[in-house]
C-alpha cells in the first residue's frame, strides 16, 4: 500500500439511505479491450501435504525476489502452512517454512505474511490460539529465519506467538480475516478482527513491551458505524488509519452494505472514527467490501466490493465507480507507477476468477483481463478462485495465488509476465 505524498482535509457527506439500489448509472469508462498477450506460468501446485493447500491470500516479495505466502489448509497437521518460493537462477524453488499444529499454536491463516522491521515474518491465523471455544479465536504470530544462512532447500523458520485472541468472552478480538498486519514507525502492529471486541469487530494495536507484546483497542465497531472489518487497515502520511467494513447500519435495517472509514489519532482524545462512505449512497450500486483501500499520490482512496464495483473516493467525499466487474473482488487492489490498478476476481472471467488491469486515460478507465482461470478446464489446471491480491515487481511481472485448481486441485502460485 502506498501513502499519499500530500494529504488533504476530508469533508464528509453521508447521504440519506436510498429506497433501492440503482441498477443503471453513468460510468466514466471506455469499452473493454481485448486481452493483451501475457505469459501465465504456474510456479507451484499445492498438494495438500507439507507444502500446504488452498491459499486464500496473495504473496509477499523480499528484496531478493523471493516469494512468501500462507495456505489455509494442509501442512503436516492439516491446519495450514507458511511457505517460501526462493528465486534461484531465474527459477523458483519451493521451501515449506512452517506448519501450524492447531490449538494454542494457531490454525488456518487467511492473510499474507509481512516482513517486520526486525526482518521476521508476521501474520495471523483465523483459528486456534488460547481458550476460545470451539476452535480458537485466532492469533498473531512471528516467524524468524534461521540464525545462519540456509544452504538447503528445506529450512524451517521458528514461530513465536505474538498474541492469542480470546473473543467476546475474554473481552478481546475474534478471528482476524484477510487483512495484512501493518507496522507504524515505532514498530507497533495494527490489524483487524471480524468479530470480538463488542461483538462486531475491532481494530487492534500490539505494542512491544518487556520482551512480549501488549494489546490495546484502537476502535470497537458498533452497528451505527459499520461492523465486520474483513480486511486490515492502511496508514496515511499523518498516521491516520483507513479501512472498510463488510456490513454497515443506516437505520431501520436498510442498506446494510458496509462502509469506508477513517480512524484519526489525537494525543488528547485518542482515536476517533469518521465514516467516509456508506454503501450504497448517491447512486452507487456496490456494497459489502471485503477488500480494504489503497492510496494514490494525491490522497484518493481506491477499493472494490464483492458486488464487483471498483471505486475511487476523493478527499472531498465524492465516490465514483471506475468500473463494474462481473465477479467479486476479495483482495486489495494494487496500483503501479503509471496509476493503473490490478486485482483479482473470485468468480469473474469464465466463472472461475480472473486477473484484471484497469488503465486510466482522459476518457475513462480501460478494462483488460490479463488471465481468465480454467482456460482449458475444468479441471482447472491453471488454478481457480483467487481470493488474494496481486503484487508487481520492478519488471512489471505480477504474482499471486489461486485457492483451488492446479494439478493437485489444492491451489497454485502463479506469475504473469508482460
Amino acid at each position: 500500500m502506498t501513502s499519499p505524498a500530500q494529504h488533504r482535509v476530508w469533508i464528509f457527506s453521508l447521504p440519506a439511505a436510498r429506497a433501492a439500489l440503482a441498477i443503471a448509472f453513468m460510468l466514466t469508462v471506455v469499452a473493454s479491450q481485448p486481452a493483451q498477450a501475457q505469459t501465465y506460468t504456474v510456479l507451484h501446485n499445492f498438494t495438500g501435504g507439507q507444502d500446504g493447500a488452498n491459499p486464500e491470500s496473495g504473496v509477499t516479495m523480499d528484496k531478493a525476489g523471493n516469494l512468501y505466502g500462507t495456505t489455509f489448509r494442509g501442512g503436516t497437521s492439516g491446519n495450514g502452512a507458511v511457505y517460501q518460493l526462493r528465486l534461484k537462477n531465474s527459477n523458483f524453488v519451493f521451501n515449506p517454512l512452517y506448519s501450524f499444529a492447531g490449538g494454542s499454536d494457531g490454525a488456518n491463516p487467511e492473510a499474507r505474511v509481512i516482513f517486520g522491521p526486525d526482518g521476521s515474518l508476521y501474520g495471523t491465523t483465523s483459528n486456534g490460539g488460547g481458550n476460545c471455544a470451539p476452535s480458537g479465536c485466532g492469533t498473531v504470530f512471528k516467524l524468524r529465519p534461521p540464525p545462519t544462512a540456509c544452504k538447503s532447500a528445506l529450512c524451517a523458520w521458528t514461530e513465536t506467538l505474538v498474541h492469542s485472541f480470546e473473543g467476546i468472552g475474554g473481552g478481546d478480538g475474534d478471528q482476524p480475516g484477510y487483512g495484512d498486519v501493518i507496522f507504524d514507525q515505532a514498530g507497533n502492529v495494527y490489524g483487524t478482527t471480524i468479530y470480538g471486541g463488542g461483538g462486531l469487530g475491532c481494530v487492534y494495536e500490539l505494542t512491544p513491551s518487556g520482551g512480549g507484546w501488549t494489546e490495546s483497542f484502537v476502535y470497537l465497531f458498533v452497528l451505527v458505524d459499520g461492523y465486520h472489518p474483513y480486511n486490515g487497515v492502511s496508514f496515511d502520511s499523518f498516521g491516520n488509519l483507513y479501512g472498510t467494513t463488510y456490513d454497515g447500519y443506516q437505520g431501520g435495517g436498510q442498506f446494510d452494505l458496509g462502509t469506508v472509514f477513517q480512524l484519526a489519532y489525537s494525543a488528547t482524545t485518542g482515536w476517533t472514527e469518521k465514516l467516509l462512505w456508506i454503501f450504497p449512497s448517491s447512486g452507487n450500486s456496490g456494497g459489502n467490501p471485503v477488500a480494504g483501500v489503497i492510496f494514490d499520490q494525491s490522497g484518493n482512496l481506491y477499493g472494490a466490493t464483492t458486488y464487483g464495483n471498483v471505486f475511487e473516493l476523493t478527499p472531498s467525499g465524492q465516490l465514483t465507480d471506475l468500473y463494474i466487474l462481473t465477479g467479486q473482488v476479495w483482495g486489495n487492489l494494487v496500483m503501479d507507477k503509471a496509476g493503473s490498478l490490478y486485482g483479482t476476481t473470485l468468480d469473474g472471467g469464465r466463472g472461475f476468477g480472473n486477473v484484471f488491469k484497469l488503465t486510466p486515460s482522459d476518457s475513462g478507465w480501460t478494462y483488460r483481463s490479463l488471465h481468465d482461470f480454467c482456460m482449458a478446464g475444468p479441471p482447472c489446471h491453471d488454478g481457480e478462485s483467487p481470493y488474494g491480491n496481486v503484487i508487481i515487481d520492478a519488471n512489471g511481472n505480477l504474482y499471486g495465488t489461486a485457492s483451488a485448481g492446479g494439478s493437485g486441485g489444492r491451489g497454485v502460485v502463479w506469475e504473469i509476465t508482460p
